[in-house]
């Protein structure tokens, strides 16, 4: 039996180059990048390099990096800290009904707190109406967090339109976006799309968990949520989780080196694994911008039921986004593109990676053909 890992939205196995480095740093190079002796210098040498391979990338200054423990905790940074550094001049926060809980959830905070916060609708392919933005713009508007690539649908979102929409009617209000699901694989480039604040995640690009990236512009007044030995100009407190850091630059510059070659065979990929589905009847795809996330709702079947009956042959998919899979809700996403009742029940994600192979997604693809008619027979007993 193959086994058939589809569910790279949710993570990615750690590059064996990155996890030579990790381990090595763990067992070698272990010191502290805040300590005076040799140990740290050698340390420290490796959070340097790491700001100089996201600045290139990013095409910033190194001192406009920040390194944090994912993009959970990059986008409470932007919206949290944005807020608490801003709120004297205005109280106003807009962003979109299908982002990510780690920015809808600190939204919802931030309303208990004081801020007013109005919410983009998206039309059934998932892309808001930048007219409506507009028409949500005032003087006291001090933050717009859009992200990039949806994690469950993948649409994406019109970054550069919307960046340079907020700076030409209100210059005063910061942009964020949540790239956790694009960096890698989409190019954006923060100053040319006017983006005052970008989140990314080290685990969704082949680097380890626990690290994560939060740029911030120069001219982003962004208060820090984590207070203690003035790490990293005093904006994210905490010694730096060094191996962690350098995995996920390291993962950054070999995902950008083959950004372009490695979409291409993405698109084969899943016009492949699509094309394995033609006939199945009951089957509705949503969204669909970049080939790496499909979202599949299936007619008459459970997505839970789907995704643990393909756990048995060895094909592991995701029942909508991870960070929330184990707490079994609607999906909110699903909800605001307006898709029927049935599917809200009844989609999985399959979610590629350059490691996905031509075999595995013709193997997924047979195991779903085979296994849905089965499970469609139970339920119309």
């Amino acid at each position: 039996m193959m086994e058939c890992y589809l569910d790279n939205s949710a993570t990615t196995r750690v590059d064996e180059e990155v996890a030579a480095l990790i381990n090595r740093i763990m067992q070698e190079d272990y010191g502290n990048p805040s300590s005076l002796h040799r140990k740290g210098f050698e340390a420290e040498k490796y959070i340097r390099e790491a700001k100089r391979i996201f600045a290139d990338l990013l095409k910033c200054k190194e001192s406009e990096i920040f390194f944090t423990s994912g993009g959970t905790e990059s986008d409470n940074l932007a919206l949290t800290g944005a807020f608490m550094a801003n709120k004297r001049r205005g109280d106003h926060i807009i962003t979109t009904k299908i982002e990510h809980p780690a920015v809808a959830q600190t939204a919802a905070f931030l309303e208990t707190i004081g801020a007013r916060v109005d919410y983009l609708d998206v039309d059934s392919k998932g892309h808001i109406d930048p007219a409506q933005l507009e028409s949500l713009l005032t003087d006291k508007t001090i933050l717009v967090s859009v992200m990039h690539v949806n994690n469950e649908i993948g649409a994406v979102e019109p970054v550069k339109e919307i960046g340079e929409l907020i700076h030409s009617r209100q210059p005063g209000c910061l942009f964020h976006v949540d790239d956790v699901q694009g960096f890698g694989k989409l190019r954006l480039i923060p100053r040319e799309c006017h983006v005052d604040m970008l989140s990314v995640s080290s685990h969704k690009i082949h680097g380890p968990k626990g690290a994560g990236l939060f740029y911030k512009s120069e001219r982003a007044k962004v208060n820090p949520i984590i207070y203690g030995g003035g790490h990293q100009k005093g904006m994210r407190s905490g010694t730096e989780n060094v191996p962690g850091v350098a995995g996920f630059a390291l993962a950054a510059r070999l995902i950008s080196e083959e950004a372009d070659a490695s979409y291409e065979r993405l698109h084969e990929l899943h016009d492949i694994f699509t094309g394995e589905l033609d006939g199945l009847e009951g089957i509705v795809i949503n969204g669909g911008d970049v080939p790496y996330i499909i979202s599949l709702s299936v007619g008459d079947v459970r997505a839970e039921v789907l995704l643990h009956a393909l756990e048995e042959s060895g094909v592991y998919v995701s029942a909508g986004s991870a960070c929330s899979s184990n707490k079994p809700a609607l999906s909110a996403t699903l909800k605001a593109i307006g898709v029927e009742k049935w599917q809200l029940e009844s989609t999985v994600r399959i979610s590629l990676s350059v490691h996905t192979t031509e075999d595995e997604v013709r193997y997924a693809a047979a195991k779903i053909k085979e296994t849905v008619p089965r499970l469609r027979r139970f339920v119309r007993r």
